[in-house]
């Protein structure tokens, strides 16, 4: 459960890891996998900080904990692998997404088109057990993630933080505005979405703040699963 990053992740998250709480959280991890069936794989845990270096970070996408049906989750919130019906949250993410740009509902779920242009698909909780919403929670992962929040505001390059939902709005308080932008809507889940989140327009939003400060913006809009996977091919 060692995390060994390949980017500058290292050097900021470390230091953190050999604190007394995650060396307990780690002996948890390591008896709930060998005893128990736990989402996402121990390979996959940290893929969000692995595809999304430090430096090259441009929006965070707070979620809660992984999905907790077999074969969804992968280390990225609210993504799920290819060939993994999207489940309703993200159903209504790419609704929002299509009303809000324009872009097609895509034929998957997989998000590691996002996480490639630096947008940290970040959980606030890493792993949960199979079948049960939240099990991780408390457990230390929330004290790491606030770590990782903490190094990004402590950027001079401003970030965008979209958060959704109570749990993630829990993290504004560590986040200057002065510096930073936040976005914050009910969740995209079925119990809230259509108590504000839909009609948010975080990503055009989100597009429009990385306009004013210089930086690039993000293509929302999810290629098909086949242009994905030819484009993996051509590259190996």
């Amino acid at each position: 459960m060692r995390a060994i990053f390949k980017n500058d992740w290292a050097t900021i998250l470390n230091e953190e890891m050999e604190q007394p709480y995650y060396k307990q959280l780690r002996a948890f991890l390591a008896e709930q996998y060998r005893h128990k069936t736990i989402y996402p794989s121990m390979h996959d845990i940290f893929n969000a900080l692995h595809y999304t270096s430090y430096e090259d970070t441009r929006v965070v996408i707070l979620g809660q904990d992984p999905y907790h049906g077999s074969g969804q989750a992968h280390g990225f919130s609210f993504s799920v692998q290819p060939g993994v019906k999207s489940p309703p949250s993200l159903q209504n993410i790419f609704k929002e997404l299509k009303e809000d740009l324009g872009c097609p509902v895509p034929d998957h779920g997989y998000l590691l088109p996002w996480a490639k242009q630096g947008v940290l698909l970040l959980n606030n909780v890493l792993t949960v057990e199979a079948g049960l919403a939240a099990s991780h929670q408390g457990n230390g992962w929330e004290r790491f993630t606030d770590a990782v929040i903490a190094a990004l505001n402590e950027r001079e390059r401003p970030i965008v933080f979209i958060l959704w939902g109570k749990h993630a709005q829990e993290k504004a308080s560590s986040i200057d505005l002065d510096r930073h932008c936040i976005i914050t809507s009910p969740h995209p889940s079925p119990f809230a979405a259509h108590r504000g989140f839909f009609g948010s327009r975080p990503f055009s939003r989100t597009n429009a703040f990385l306009r004013r400060i210089g930086s690039p913006e993000i293509d929302w809009c999810i290629p098909a699963l086949a242009s994905l996977e030819a484009a993996a091919d051509s590259s190996q």
